[in-house]
């Protein structure tokens, strides 16, 4: 393969982990804003996700160009291909992210602060695990060992859906009122979009498993 591939695939590798990094940054400095309902810090977080979609965009079109003019093969191909819907599911978990901020920083002060502590913010640290660990697959290439990162992620993101079940079921025993159940419904949905982060996480685990050792894509 020729030399300036390989950079162009350094940069390209480079641009998805700092996308990804910002993602992570920015869900957990949602962790922070959790234990006070802290507003500064929730505002942090969406700033850390800023124009995600101009820079997947200019990844992408580095991607195309990097596939015209260089056609590489087997490995290489699958891990170019790979990328390119990578930067559509980091889009799709900035989206979510985003959608968790907005949601959540309405209610949280109307919500006990002990369903905060018990199920928000761990499943929040669960979604964090999730995605630093699929970070860690993108430099990794023994078979084994992003094996073993994958299953970590997997963890992680079943996890995340049994914490969310549990504050579902926590939050709809305490919605005996009309008012109490708008306001719990609020922030399930919230939360719902952060457990959405994580199969996030998962779907790009997949595809840089399917990267580094072929087979078959499996997306959540």
């Amino acid at each position: 393969m020729l030399e300036n591939y390989e950079e162009k695939l350094h940069i390209i590798k480079n641009n998805i982990k700092e996308i990804a990094n910002n993602l992570v940054e920015a869900n957990n400095i949602i962790i922070d804003a959790l234990k006070d309902c802290k507003l500064d810090k929730f505002n942090e977080a969406k700033l850390a996700i800023k124009n995600t979609s101009n820079k997947t965009n200019e990844i992408d079109n580095d991607i195309i160009t990097t596939l015209a003019l260089h056609s590489p093969e087997a490995k290489d191909l699958r891990a170019m291909v790979s990328y390119l819907k990578i930067t559509n599911e980091l889009v799709r978990a900035c989206s979510n992210t985003r959608s968790f901020i907005k949601g959540f920083q309405d209610v949280c002060k109307k919500v006990d602060i002990k369903t905060i502590n018990d199920y928000a913010i761990p499943m929040q640290k669960s979604t964090v695990e999730a995605l630093e660990n699929t970070i860690k697959m993108i430099d990794i290439d023994c078979v084994d060992e992003i094996q073993e990162c994958f299953n970590k992620v997997l963890i992680a993101e079943n996890k995340t859906d049994d914490l969310y079940e549990m504050i579902e079921n926590a939050l709809i025993s305490q919605a005996d009122k009309a008012d109490n159940f708008s306001r719990y419904h609020q922030m399930l949905s919230s939360l719902r979009k952060s457990e959405k982060v994580a199969d996030r996480a998962i779907s790009i685990a997949s595809l840089l498993l399917f990267a580094k050792n072929g087979g078959e894509i499996h997306q959540v």
